[in-house]
């Protein structure tokens, strides 16, 4: 009977010392959880909120804007969906359009066959249009091919590196993001959400832009 005792009297002890503490380690590690599940290429779990679609253009974060595209982004290798590799600065002395997006990102949808326009309209007066996804290429490699074809992409389309997301979106994690920048580097707008005007806005931006 002692023995019986004993054990149980550990048991209760246990329970109490110990509950705090399981419940301090969860409440710690699920979040970081799902932002790693979330956030994937983009973005290390440690320095980072998850991405959050949004609708509308949101107000103006408080650190300083970019106004010229960061060389060292510039130059950081990317691959597009069919392999091959390539560099921001590649398109120098064109104006482009950096879209960051997601599939499962409700507002990229709707932002993405305007963009399939204009690329349609304004790539042959010298505007190269990229979008680099923010998930993880190997586990949505065959989401964003299908994705492609789809919404009949016919711009290019890659992934968006640590390297290349973080300094761009400056802890804004929103998505969609658009950033146009000009034949010299500088980024001459910045789109984050999407709206009903945002098409025409982007488009005018566009034209003043080859100006």
């Amino acid at each position: 009977m002692s023995v019986e005792t004993n054990n149980r009297s550990d048991e209760k002890v246990w329970t109490r010392g110990h509950i705090m503490s399981v419940a301090a380690r969860l409440a710690v590690i699920l979040p970081l959880a799902i932002v790693s599940y979330h956030i994937g290429y983009l973005v290390p779990v440690a320095s980072a909120t998850t991405p959050t679609p949004v609708n509308a253009n949101a107000s103006a974060p408080a650190r300083p804007e970019l106004v010229d595209l960061p060389p060292a982004v510039s130059v950081v290798p990317l691959k597009d969906v069919k392999g091959a590799s390539f560099k921001l600065a590649d398109f120098f002395g064109k104006v482009q359009v950096i879209n960051l997006w997601a599939t499962w990102c409700g507002p990229c949808r709707r932002e993405i066959p305007e963009l399939v326009k204009l690329h349609k309209e304004f790539h042959s007066r010298g505007v190269e249009i990229i979008g680099l996804s923010t998930e993880n290429p190997d586990a949505s490699a065959e989401k964003v091919r299908k994705f492609i074809q789809d919404f009949q992409i016919d711009y290019r389309i890659g992934w968006a590196p640590v390297e290349v997301g973080v300094p761009l979106m400056q802890e804004r994690q929103a998505i969609p993001q658009i950033f146009v920048i000009s034949r010299d580097g500088r980024i001459l707008k910045r789109f984050i959400g999407f709206s009903a005007s945002y098409s025409s806005q982007l488009k005018q931006t566009l034209e003043d832009a080859l100006k």
